[in-house]
């Protein structure tokens, strides 16, 4: 059974490198070419993660992000992957100079990757970050020694929502659902660091909610330190809840 007991919250330092970090989902259904019979139908929350990471590729192009995972583990840069695995081979860098075979790499990786050629940045790298909530304070030291660093870093949160709303949705329908992804969306849009720290970790991994690890270690990283949010979108346009927010340090 995971630890659900509340992470450490980062101290502040005077040097930070990361002032802007954006929440996203990373549905296949991003990309246009696996999804050639919905692309008007997705294209809301494909906008709103595109414009997200547009304004992430303005302050920096060079970027770090935090997904869900089984395990953890880091996906370095310079590697290549492809969606072919999800029935297109959409080919994926996680940076401008990647060179070499492809990887089998995970879906928040090629994600990122997606993103990243998108918007035009040079770099990702990824962190995945499993519920243990002692991988999770991993993650939160680590954000926190990038964020002391010498140069500009982007933060990308990826994670989908429950994937519990409606009859036809992926998990099936559960009620509890649209109360707690309100909850989150809420602490989302607000920079709500305390809220976002307390959700019900086992009450997410029964509603089938993917991006709980990655926005706690948003939360405890974030601490005390000033934040604000804006929502770009919140919907569950198939049964799955996408959160798109935009999180600027004051």
């Amino acid at each position: 059974m995971p630890r659900s007991g509340p992470l450490p919250v980062r101290a502040v330092t005077s040097s930070s490198v990361i002032a802007r970090a954006v929440v996203l989902p990373h549905p296949p259904l991003l990309v246009p070419e696996l999804v050639p019979g919905s692309v008007e139908s997705t294209e809301a929350v494909r906008s709103a993660c595109l414009a997200a990471v547009g304004e992430l590729a303005a302050v920096t192009d060079r970027w770090f992000a935090i997904g869900p995972g089984p395990r953890s583990h880091v996906v370095e840069a310079q590697v290549r992957g492809s969606y072919a695995g999800y029935g297109v081979d959409v080919a994926v860098a996680l940076s401008k100079d990647a060179r070499g075979e492809r990887a089998d790499l995970p879906l928040p990786a090629l994600t990122a990757g997606w993103l990243r050629e998108r918007a035009g940045a040079a770099s990702v790298r990824v962190r995945l970050v499993p519920r243990e909530t002692g991988e999770m304070a991993d993650a939160v030291a680590g954000l926190a020694e990038l964020d002391r660093a010498e140069d500009s870093v982007g933060l990308l949160v990826l994670g989908d929502g429950s994937n519990r709303h409606g009859a036809r949705s992926p998990g099936s329908q559960d009620d509890r659902a649209p109360a707690f992804d309100d909850a989150v969306a809420a602490a989302l849009g607000a920079a709500d660091t305390d809220a976002l720290r307390t959700l019900d970790p086992e009450l997410g991994a029964e509603l089938g909610v993917s991006g709980l690890a990655p926005w706690r270690v948003l939360a405890a990283f974030a601490g005390t330190d000033g934040w604000s949010a804006r929502m770009l979108y919140s919907a569950a346009p198939f049964g799955v809840r996408y959160h798109v927010a935009v999180w600027e340090r004051e």
